[in-house]
């Protein structure tokens, strides 16, 4: 048990099997996991500030003592309820306050000798740190670690304290650091003038000074990068010796679906749909990602696509993440194929979901395997083992950031090296996709149909609730239709939020009883879900009450209204998608947020939705918000968990290291040499799921 990669963190000094438990639910399972745990920020404690030189506005540390506690309910809302300390040091005292965090008074006592690092606002007249991070010291001779030094701060479940998670860090780095291996190679790391592992991680955890721990983070995500790289660029260089299907292209069917299309396709959907031609044209498998902001018809794009591939005599497959859009999709792409219907070939389409009866599913996999389905429209079941084509020629991905990486790779693999079409409509800038989807080649529609409006979006507080109402009733009472989105299904009195189904009972007997209303959650039968969206589309429903079942691929035209309450409990692109189920038509459209946060975070995030209708430019303001680490996870883009390295604003690190990826493969596709076998190690610990496409044949 010497090996760090293999070593359970339950032998680490100090831990065992039963705290090893809490370190795995942070995803530290071995003692290089807790390397890779990295701080989320650091304290310089060689020199706090006092409490007299503390500054309005600004996110400080000090060290002080508690002279008192208390816990009291907030005034205007019984159920929130306040704790608040009076802390001092030799220069004077300041009150701290948390919010709706009682167990904050089980921890704090009179006279506990603490640091606290938070953000002075003001109150009144007087300054208060509000819902600041402590933590209790010693004697500073006693705790070399937490004080005295810049300090690192990590994200920790509540039983887990900063002094003993850094002592655990410390024990580790010293009983192990000297077994760890190095898996960047020599040359590389020579190049790029980059420190080496051992010497990065002492100083990303315990740095000397902040130059030492820039270098250090410089080293590490180039790191990062360099392993993200490697399998994109060799599932390129492999898919270039491979020969996939050389469809015909221009004939006959195609030319007559646009021209039977209702609308005129606009010009950023022509390019894409003319960069799809040529890869399908050629020899080499398409391996296309197509970006486009909600509603900006990349959906007919690949109906145009699938009609190309029908057309050679090869079947199409569309999966979609949810059953609601696959019908949807399905029964939209019918309706444009039945202009074909007479004039041509008559193409036939099969929708297959987790609720298609058992009966319907075993005739339609013999449908599919025998080439009797041309199209076929699904969600996940599209994966299953009896699902077998004749003769899959094309395969599309829809939202494909909501489907894992084994996911994606299976429905390919029905067929002989089809093209391959994925689309999503969480674009990212181009430079940015370039990079990080380095496997793909990239189209981008960057233009609404005409006759869209945008669609203005307002934000209000609580206590403005009824002024959004009244612009829904508005709408309501235009003929029009909308929504008022909820985060849960519960009222949830532990986040103080209103739930789905209590206001949907509230609201339909008292602001909205003139008004048909709806409701609909992801914990209702597929039967009834479909109910309730087939009564709003037809207009039995005025007003329909929801959760975010509604986030991805509702259209409906008449819908021109959007109330989110609790908004800030929403991510931006979540937002964003959800806004997009409004705007549909030709008619001046209302996104209206209400939310009573006071977190910054969460007021970027709805001031960011209030200024930006363009998807892109969200997109860009979520990763500055959120970081690329919760941006890209793990499922949207399969490699890493990006922990370290943000690509916004390390371009360039990022390039370098995609370049040495590309230099390393060209020289070693299969990482056979002896100074690459460390990189391929860490590449089948990282990525396990990766062996077969990565490093075999």
């Amino acid at each position: 048990m010497n090996n760090p990669q293999d070593t359970s963190i339950q032998y680490l000094k100090g831990i065992g099997p039963k705290r090893a438990k809490v370190f795995n639910n942070l995803g530290i399972k071995t003692i290089f996991d807790l390397f890779y745990y990295f701080p989320r920020r650091y304290e310089d404690r060689t020199n706090l500030v006092t409490v007299s030189q503390l500054k309005e506005g600004e996110a400080q540390t000090i060290k002080a003592q508690v002279l008192a506690l208390g816990l009291h309910n907030s005034w205007r809302r019984k159920s929130f309820n306040i704790t608040e300390a009076e802390v001092a040091d030799e220069t004077g005292r300041i009150p701290c306050v948390w919010f709706n965090q009682p167990y904050i008074k089980e921890y704090l006592k009179p006279g506990s000798k603490v640091i606290l690092h938070g953000r002075v606002e003001r109150y009144g007249v007087k300054l208060q740190i509000s819902n600041p991070e402590f933590e209790f010291i010693s004697n500073d001779s006693e705790d070399t670690l937490s004080a005295g030094r810049i300090v690192p701060v990590y994200s920790l479940p509540e039983r887990l304290g900063q002094r003993s998670f850094r002592k655990i860090m410390k024990t580790a780095l010293d009983e192990y650091l000297p077994k760890i291996n190095d898996c960047l190679p020599y040359d590389i790391r020579s190049r790029n003038s980059l420190e080496n592992l051992a010497k990065s991680l002492i100083n990303i955890h315990f740095p000397e000074n902040f130059g030492l721990q820039e270098k250090s983070y410089t080293r590490l995500a180039f790191e990062e990068f360099f392993l993200f790289q490697v399998p994109l660029v060799l599932r390129k260089l492999k898919r270039e010796d491979k020969s996939g299907i050389a469809h015909k292209i221009g004939g006959a069917m195609q030319k007559a679906f646009v021209l039977g299309l209702p609308f005129k396709l606009t010009r950023a959907q022509d390019k894409v749909i003319q960069e799809i031609k040529s890869d399908m044209a050629g020899l080499k498998p398409m391996q296309r990602l197509l970006q486009g902001d909600v509603g900006s018809g990349k959906t007919v794009v690949a109906t145009i696509a699938a009609v190309m591939s029908i057309e050679g005599g090869y079947q199409a497959v569309l999966m979609v993440p949810t059953e609601i859009l696959a019908k949807q999709h399905y029964e939209k792409i019918n309706y444009q194929l039945s202009a074909l219907s007479g004039k041509l070939k008559e193409i036939k389409v099969a929708l297959l979901t987790g609720s298609t009866t058992d009966k319907e599913k075993n005739r339609l996999y013999d449908d599919i395997k025998e080439g009797r389905m041309d199209l076929i429209i699904g969600t996940h079941a599209l994966l299953e083992a009896r699902v077998r084509f004749k003769n899959l020629g094309l395969v599309v991905i829809d939202e494909q950031h909501k489907f894992g990486v084994g996911q994606r790779a299976l429905l390919p693999g029905k067929g002989l090296n089809p093209d391959v079409l994925i689309m999503t409509a969480t674009p990212i800038p181009r430079t940015l996709a370039i990079t990080l989807y380095g496997d793909l080649d990239i189209s981008v529609i960057n233009e609404l149909p005409p006759g869209r409006i945008s669609i203005e979006t307002i934000l209000f507080n609580g206590e403005d609730r009824g002024k959004a109402y009244e612009i829904a009733k508005e709408e309501l009472r235009r003929g029009n239709q909308a929504y008022i989105i909820y985060p849960v299904i519960e009222e949830s009195s532990a986040l103080d939020i209103s739930g789905a189904k209590k206001m949907y009972a509230e609201l339909k007997a008292g602001e909205f009883k003139e008004f048909k209303l709806g409701l609909i959650h992801g914990k209702l039968k597929r039967e009834e879900q479909d109910k309730v969206m087939s009564s709003f589309k037809n207009k039995k429903i005025n007003l329909l009450i929801s959760t975010t079942v509604l986030e991805v691929g509702i259209d409906i035209p008449s819908a021109t209204c959007m109330i989110v309450e609790h908004a800030d409990r929403f991510g931006l692109s979540q937002l964003h998608q959800l806004r997009g189920r409004i705007g549909r038509g030709s008619s001046v459209s209302f996104c209206l947020l209400i939310s009573d946060s006071k977190s910054q975070e969460a007021s970027a995030r709805l001031l960011a939705m209030v200024k930006y209708n363009d998807g892109f430019k969200i997109s860009e303001e979520d990763l500055k918000i959120r970081g690329p680490g919760e941006f890209f996870g793990r499922e949207q883009h399969g490699l890493s968990e990006l922990r370290i390295g943000n690509p916004l604003v390390q371009m360039q690190l990022l390039k370098k290291a995609r370049e040495e990826a590309i230099r390393l493969l060209k020289l070693d596709p299969h990482l056979t040499d002896r100074q690459n076998q460390l990189v391929k190690e860490r590449l089948l610990q990282k990525f396990p799921e990766y062996e077969q496409m990565m490093l075999v044949g």
